[in-house]
């Protein structure tokens, strides 16, 4: 079928040429599995393989799209018609006609970089590294529940538009993690996860697995877990807290990346997920947060679950920046979005599958570390709370207002890790909060972290994302109640 694309992209795309002003070809394959365990037992193992195309066309200013899994020139004569007559009903109700940000022309090829491929090696190899997990975990006899899993996505892509562009991509994605704890009543769990809640995903092969650090962890969190049973209530009260920089990848997620997506910005989400506040007329005005806050968007980050060479509409990976010194400057953007703003795409325009149109979408969103280690930012803080491992979270409408709750904490005294707590929470307001904020971690303690399933869109879409960040303090934060 690859070598075929080509071909078939020709046909479709000089059928569409002569009636619009731009129309591109977009195919994608995606192999999926997913290996789970739960309490040593295995679960049902869910593999996939999809593989289709779809074309977009702009005519009269409006969009038009549709897509298939049928490859015969019928199949294609139709889809170039579907997509062109969707385009000429939407110009008659459409307000804004569409306009594209000027984006150079590529003809290259771009891979993921990896040493192994995990869909060649034998099930039961990877079987016996989540059983293996499993008996680590059982060693703590306190614990009464626990799960692993493996998951890997590899995707095929090709691009070629009428504006000349012709892109292949070849993107592999691997994640892992486990879960463990106490089932102590009625709806009362107590429970830890490692890396995060959802597991550590980059881009990479199998190879890429052990540096997750799982099985150096596994000791500590079943310990923790068991811990939790007796750990004291988060107190209500205004104080210090510092994030885990896996907490920080969600909040940087709910309260910068959302907020950012242009689309969203311009009202896209209004009937679904909400807007923002981050409106354009804000642009290089919003203190967005403290002047040690600087914020790319960098889909050539290595390893990076949003990392690839170019987006769904051809635009090239990059590094931008979106917030700098605390400064709004810049959006997550597609050509359509960017144009409106007098601005170069910033490479945001993804579609899950090739069955769905690209919107704005987080990519690798990327808070940059200033120098201090966590043990240096906690000897700073007289009375506070370090909070470790996404367990809830909830933010309103508008991106302005949000409550985010976390597995476990400790009680910070004395520059000090004290007590630990249960189920702590904080919440606060998205700017006041980032502003707020005064010390951003250390390079040597900074992650990237992968999102699986970021969720946007009518019909809904689920994105792969990625935030970066090392430890995070906020001085006069809201905990509790």
């Amino acid at each position: 079928m690859t070598k075929e694309l080509p071909l078939i992209a020709d046909l479709i795309l000089m059928r569409a040429k002569s009636r619009c002003q731009y129309a591109d070809f977009r195919f994608e394959e995606i192999a999926s599995e997913r290996i789970a365990t739960a309490s040593q037992q295995v679960e049902p193992i869910e593999k996939s393989l999809s593989a289709g195309y779809a074309v977009r066309v702009l005519k009269d200013g409006a969009w038009g799209f549709a897509a298939s899994c049928r490859f015969d020139l019928n199949e294609y004569e139709r889809i170039v018609d579907t997509a062109i007559n969707i385009a000429e009903a939407s110009a008659h109700v459409s307000g804004m006609p569409v306009k594209l940000a000027p984006e150079a022309v590529y003809r290259e090829k771009y891979q993921t970089s990896f040493q192994t491929d995990p869909f060649a090696l034998s099930l039961k190899e990877k079987l016996d590294l989540l059983l293996y997990w499993e008996e680590l975990i059982a060693k703590n006899q306190g614990i009464t529940f626990s799960s692993t899993f493996l998951d890997f996505r590899k995707t095929t892509k090709f691009f070629r538009s009428t504006e000349g562009s012709e892109i292949e991509q070849l993107l592999m994605q691997t994640g892992a993690g486990i879960n463990c704890g106490i089932a102590a009543g009625h709806r009362q769990r107590f429970e830890r996860s490692f890396p995060s809640s959802s597991g550590q995903y980059v881009t990479g092969g199998y190879e890429v697995i052990p540096t997750f650090g799982i099985e150096d962890n596994i000791e500590r969190i079943a310990a923790e877990a068991v811990a939790l049973q007796s750990a004291k209530e988060c107190p209500s009260a205004e104080t210090t807290i510092i994030l885990s920089p896996d907490m920080a990848s969600l909040q940087i997620h709910e309260s910068i990346g959302h907020p950012l997506e242009l689309d969203r910005v311009f009202g896209a989400e209004r009937n679904f997920s909400g807007a923002s506040f981050a409106t354009p007329d804000k642009l290089g005005k919003l203190k967005y947060g403290s002047d040690i806050i600087d914020v790319f968007a960098d889909t050539s980050y290595p390893g990076g679950l949003a990392t690839y060479g170019f987006d769904d509409e051809g635009v090239r990976a990059g590094r931008r920046p979106l917030i700098k010194e605390g400064v709004l400057v810049d959006y997550l953007s597609s050509r359509e979005t960017a144009h409106r703003i007098g601005k170069p795409s910033t490479g945001a325009a993804r579609a899950d599958g090739w069955g769905n149109m690209p919107i704005c979408r987080i990519t690798n969103v990327l808070l940059e570390a200033t120098g201090q280690r966590f043990k240096d930012m906690l000897a700073e803080v007289d009375d506070g709370i370090y909070l470790e491992t996404i367990r809830s979270w909830s933010i309103d409408d508008n991106r302005e207002n949000f409550q985010m709750g976390t597995e476990v904490g400790w009680e910070i005294k004395s520059g000090k890790l004290g007590e630990m707590i249960k189920a702590p929470a904080y919440s606060g307001n998205t700017v006041t909060f980032w502003n707020s904020c005064d010390s951003t971690g250390s390079r040597d303690e900074w992650v990237l972290w992968g999102t699986p399933n970021c969720g946007k869109g009518q019909p809904g879409q689920n994105a792969r994302t990625a935030q970066g960040s090392a430890y995070l303090r906020f001085r006069n934060v809201k905990v509790g109640r």
